[in-house]
């Protein structure tokens, strides 16, 4: 299998996972909402799933049409990079249980959740996000991609945090 080949079937066993991901998380927000839930932040929303559409796509298109060599020395640190956010993405999924979504919805009331990941930051998946997002096209050469992610991604989590800690708080005093 050439390098190319390989590196497509990554991206798309990375996309299939993002399915699945959206399907847990649609069913999470559905409990959520029955239980008081609300969602904030709803306007940025439909701008990341863009931007991580755009980063698979750009994987793509970037190795394909700009005929990107597999470079080992860079590869396989990043792959290896991308299989620990792999791995970081699950536990941080296990952490928050049915409380985990793509969205931002909180249950007034609920308390932060202080396990796993959360035990030492208050937002790992973004780590995990930025991390994965600047590994992945770099496996193999596509730094164009890597690089227009990871400014975009940078601005969208300025205001995604920010929407995130803002409901967070609110939810924990009740308002």
């Amino acid at each position: 299998m050439s390098s190319l080949n390989a590196f497509t079937a990554l991206i798309a066993v990375v996309a299939v996972e993002r399915l699945l991901e959206l399907r847990l998380s649609r069913r999470n927000v559905e409990a959520q909402m029955a239980a008081g839930g609300i969602e904030v932040g709803m306007g940025h929303y439909p701008v990341m799933v863009a931007l991580h559409v755009g980063l698979l796509a750009g994987c793509l298109l970037e190795s394909w049409l700009l005929h990107r060599p597999f470079v080992p020395v860079l590869g396989y640190p990043m792959l290896g990079l991308v299989l620990c956010a792999a791995a970081g993405r699950f536990w941080v999924i296990s952490a928050l249980g049915d409380r985990w979504t793509t969205r931002v919805v909180v249950v007034p009331g609920l308390a932060k959740v202080r396990r796993g990941p959360y035990r030492f930051m208050n937002h790992p998946n973004y780590l995990i996000v930025a991390v994965e997002g600047f590994a992945l096209p770099l496996v193999h050469t596509n730094w164009i991609t890597a690089a227009v992610f990871t400014v975009l991604n940078g601005v969208l989590l300025a205001v995604r945090i920010r929407v995130e800690n803002r409901a967070l708080a609110g939810a924990a005093t009740g308002t």
